[in-house]
């Protein structure tokens, strides 16, 4: 069939969008295959001025649009038009005079892109919450027997195309879906806003900042070839409400990411995130830092974190927090890596690098502020562990001296940074670090103590003394003999939580060796 319309009237099809890409060729091919146009306000005057003719949706309804538009399709002869069953619900459709709707093309107010705006007030913000529209495209969807719902634009080629027979049932369905999706979206960013400001207004506790419920936006992006193995299928779904960071940038060059680059991008980028205020590069292999630094410019920061670890860093990501020039580009030209991110490259840097044609650059915009409201998600079997990210530091006031040892201006240079790098390390997590880099890193043991020892390993393969270092566990030590690993090292100075039922035998542990030990009171687990 050509279309739902009964034989005696032509076809109509209701058009109310915000955006209005590809708006133009759609609307002319609807009005070349015999629909009436219905319209309201601004798209009604966008179709007019084409040479379109337009029916107004107040010459169908024979009431105005009201209170600014926020009242002007809620109303029996447009939803009636719309809910309409073809077959029994005709005769209270001649009764009441209510002329069917086939097509509805509805894109919703732009919440997202308003509450974006740094400047976006409350009263801005509710003003963009689309009442009238959501309505029409769930009446739509719920009515895909009878009539096509058109909330996307990318699919606005396909309905013209098949026009002159008309889409299928299961098109019509498939396309149903997508708009209870698109309206499942918009009430979610609307919901995470809303809390989001009862939050910033009201004093809460630490067990009720999270919701009770929580509805989640995410958009697929694109499928990936595979998940971590071959076998397992896997795609891409960004959060409507960040347009532009790491899972909307695309590479600059390179072959797609897939979905291990993804995770090993995002444990990269967190990374170097934290310092703000210094130049620095992180190298990651399977979650975990290769290494880490910083220092006045990207290409010795660079090289002092190849340096910990230059074997594993084969193949792995690198992540700087400044823009990449050409001598960074230059040196990582000579090792095989699989992702570089940043938030520029320069133009020499990409010419570089243009030779190595399956790397990947990828520019991602550091985000101004809002951080450390970050949710993280984890799927376990039947929901959804949420948590906030950990992105809290530890004031150094805060910090508490609990050897006879103090520390130096050096030991406290060097904790700090430890202590920024284990956070990013999966647990059991150790780091032995000296003049603003890492020289030793275990991750992932059962065992603290092994972790201790493995760090130790990789510095000796690697040629770093760890004479003078200090050491970052991201928990306490249950006994002293990680201590007695650091001693055996060289270490100066750890930095640890503490909180262990055995901290005055660690910490005597400590004193014995002569070395300075730090308690935060924070620890940084990361399973």
């Amino acid at each position: 069939m050509s279309t739902n319309a009964s034989p005696e009237r032509a076809p109509r099809a209701l058009i109310s969008v915000s955006d209005k890409t590809g708006l133009e060729a759609l609307a002319r091919g609807l009005h070349g295959a015999g629909y009436e146009l219905l319209s309201t306000g601004g798209t009604a005057r966008f179709l007019s001025d084409l040479g379109l003719p337009v029916t107004a949706v107040s010459a169908v309804t024979q009431f105005p649009e009201i209170m600014g538009g926020r009242v002007k399709t809620l109303h029996p002869k447009i939803h009636g038009g719309i809910l309409a069953r073809r077959d029994e619900d005709a005769e209270v459709m001649r009764e009441q005079d209510i002329a069917a709707i086939d097509v509805v093309v509805v894109n919703l107010y732009p919440f997202q892109s308003t509450i974006a705006k740094p400047d976006c007030s409350l009263e801005q913000a509710v003003e963009q919450i689309d009442i009238g529209g959501p309505a029409m495209i769930r009446a739509a969807a719920k009515n895909h027997r009878w009539v096509t719902t058109l909330v996307d634009s990318t699919d606005y080629g396909d309905f013209l195309r098949l026009l002159p027979n008309g889409a299928d049932a299961v098109q019509r369905r498939r396309w149903a879906a997508k708009a209870f999706g698109h309206t499942a979206q918009y009430d979610a960013a609307i919901n995470e806003y809303l809390l989001a400001s009862v939050a910033d207004d009201t004093a809460v506790d630490e067990t009720s900042a999270l919701p009770t419920a929580l509805p989640l936006q995410l958009k697929q992006v694109r499928a990936l070839r595979y998940g971590e193995n071959p076998h397992q299928r896997a795609a891409l779904y960004q959060s409507a409400d960040c347009p532009h960071r790491l899972a909307a940038v695309q590479p600059l060059q390179g072959k797609v990411l897939s979905y291990n680059n993804l995770l090993d991008a995002d444990a990269a980028w967190q990374l170097v995130r934290q310092w703000p205020e210094q130049t620095a590069c992180a190298i990651i292999k399977h979650g975990n830092p290769c290494g880490a630094a910083v220092a006045e410019t990207v290409a010795e920061a660079y090289q002092k974190a190849l340096s910990c670890d230059a074997q594993s860093a084969f193949g792995g990501i690198i992540a700087s927090n400044r823009e990449i020039d050409e001598a960074t580009a230059q040196l990582i030209s000579q090792q095989f890596a699989e992702v570089i991110i940043a938030p520029s490259f320069s133009a020499a840097a990409r010419d570089c690098l243009a030779a190595k044609k399956n790397l990947r650059l990828l520019a991602v915009p550091v985000p101004e502020s809002g951080v450390e409201s970050e949710l993280e998600f984890r799927c376990i079997d039947g929901g959804i562990l949420v948590q906030d990210r950990d992105l809290v530091t530890v004031p150094k006031a805060d910090w508490r001296v609990v050897t006879e040892q103090q520390p130096n201006a050096q030991h406290w240079h060097d904790l700090h940074f430890a202590w920024q790098v284990v956070r990013s390390v999966k647990s059991n997590a150790i780091v032995y670090a000296a003049n603003g880099q890492t020289v030793g890193v275990g991750a992932g043991q059962m065992s603290r103590v092994d972790s201790a020892r493995i760090a130790r390993e990789t510095a000796a393969m690697a040629k770093l003394s760890l004479q003078g270092s200090a050491m970052a566990s991201d928990a306490f030590f249950p006994f002293p003999d990680s201590v007695e690993e650091a001693a055996a090292a060289g270490v100066s100075a750890i930095v640890q939580p503490g909180g262990s039922m055995r901290d005055e035998a660690v910490i005597e542990a400590a004193n014995q060796h002569g070395i300075v030990m730090v308690f935060t009171g924070r620890r940084h687990f990361r399973h």
